[in-house]
């Protein structure tokens, strides 16, 4: 697995500090994008929060995540998570070591209470002593929150205090670009008040045993379980994966469970707690051994050649919004919505975009990547690119049937009449598409759009 080395400088720890004032939680920041350019330990916000226990408690649910692998757990994980400040909210994320578990948590304008929120990027220091102390945070005293350190700290100080180099597998990356691609596929299923929701998430395992992948079905105000996927159901794979949630369980007011419509076989899942002023959200991937940067949701966008000046275009029109409609920058653009959602796509592989389940709609973060990285990280994007250069495809009469040869292999590519694409391989058989379309599909698909875009030539 290809391995980077991640540097963190921070310019002191992030800690929980006693004041003349009160209790104040100040988070170091490292490298951070902004509307300016990069900065080395940006500020975002500073003030408090509105209710300090529930965020202190989700703060721990989010590292929580950061520092788990729900398979092959014996091995170590630890990466501090991201802050984006989108100027009305603060979002904190992370990603578990084996890349099945997302966490992000969104502490909107009603759960803060100071100067202005800023735009931006970062990540912050979590580290042990202050996890102690977020554990020991009650209701009853006000919580200053600083995320980034103030102007006089910065100039009085020779250089940073705390250093840290973590490898940052590519999948980690890959991970950020696939979950907006699948969230973006999910409705809302359910809806539990805060009593049922307690109660579900409670009976649920911890962990210890088989990782198992199961159904849910809106029952009334509560999910009952069910063995197979139902209409209504929702995959709920490996529920022991939601024990960050535990934290949070007495400050719940709801849970709402998003997910696409109930297929033939496993799918990823999203679970949100709604906390006063806050939402938690823990996104599942299908199977507790299969993390997201394998799921292959992009590779189709990707595969577009006009995708990469799109992106380009899409990416000055995003400016750290909390919101972003896919109809709005085709306005703006120029371009139409399937391109638009194809240049976010490819924006999301250098991990510039995320997606909010609960408003249903794209924002932007910048994660310190180049947008491509990850497809050229692909094996199956390499090996389609392979294929076309080689001239491996060719399209039969009709245009709905191709045939790729790979060595002494054939392989045919089928369109039906309502754009489905199937495929005689081995990773069709086994997957059905589940997983993303095979070399064989992503090169026709290539072959395609060109001898579409020589057509348009020649009738030009």
């Amino acid at each position: 697995m290809t391995q980077s080395a991640h540097a963190y400088a921070y310019l002191r720890p992030s800690a929980v500090l006693d004041g003349a004032d009160g209790r104040h939680l100040d988070l170091a920041t490292s490298g951070g994008a902004t509307p300016l350019g990069a900065v080395a330990n940006p500020r975002f916000f500073a003030g408090f929060l509105a209710d300090p226990a529930p965020a202190a408690a989700a703060l721990l649910a989010v590292a929580d995540v950061a520092a788990a692998r729900y398979y092959q757990p014996q091995l170590r994980a630890s990466l501090d998570p991201v802050v984006t400040a989108n100027g009305d909210r603060l979002r904190f994320e992370s990603f578990s070591g084996c890349c099945g578990v997302y966490a992000r948590l969104d502490v909107l304008r009603a759960g803060l209470d100071g100067d202005e929120i800023g735009h931006g990027t970062t990540n912050v220091d979590v580290n042990n002593p202050l996890r102690e102390a977020l554990s020991r945070i009650g209701p009853a005293d006000p919580l200053h929150l600083a995320v980034g350190p103030d102007a006089l700290e910065v100039t009085s100080l020779d250089g940073p205090l705390v250093e840290k180099k973590v490898p940052l597998p590519e999948r980690w990356l890959r991970g950020f670009a696939e979950t907006q691609v699948v969230a973006a596929g999910f409705d809302l299923r359910a809806e539990l008040p805060a009593a049922e929701a307690v109660r579900f998430l409670r009976s649920l395992p911890r962990g210890g045993g088989r990782s198992s992948i199961g159904w849910v079905v809106p029952a009334g105000r509560t999910l009952r379980p069910t063995t197979r996927p139902v209409p209504g159901a929702v995959c709920l794979p490996g529920p022991e994966r939601l024990v960050a949630l535990q934290r949070v369980l007495r400050h719940a007011l709801a849970l709402r469970v998003y997910g696409p419509p109930a297929g033939a076989g496993p799918v990823a899942s999203a679970w949100e707690v709604v906390l006063p002023g806050m939402r938690l959200t823990l996104t599942l991937s299908p199977d507790a051994s299969r993390g997201f940067s394998g799921e292959g949701g992009v590779l189709g966008a990707l595969a577009t050649g006009t995708v990469e000046q799109d992106a380009e275009l899409v990416a000055v029109l995003l400016a750290w919004e909390p919101r972003i409609e896919v109809g709005d920058l085709a306005e703006q653009s120029g371009l139409s919505p399937e391109r638009v959602r194809a240049a976010l796509t490819r924006l999301g592989t250098a991990g510039q975009i995320g997606y909010d389940t609960a408003e249903a709609a794209y924002f932007h973060r910048q994660l310190p990547y180049d947008a491509g990285r990850a497809e050229t990280a692909n094996p199956r994007l390499r090996a389609a690119r392979a294929l076309v250069a080689a001239g491996a495809v060719r399209l039969e009469e009709g245009g709905a049937t191709a045939v790729v040869t790979v060595d002494d292999h054939i392989q045919r590519v089928r369109t039906d009449g309502a754009g489905r694409v199937s495929c005689t391989c081995l990773w069709w058989a086994k997957y059905r598409g589940g997983r993303g379309p095979c070399k064989h599909a992503l090169a026709v698909g290539m072959v395609r759009e060109g001898a579409q875009g020589a057509a348009k030539g020649l009738e030009a």
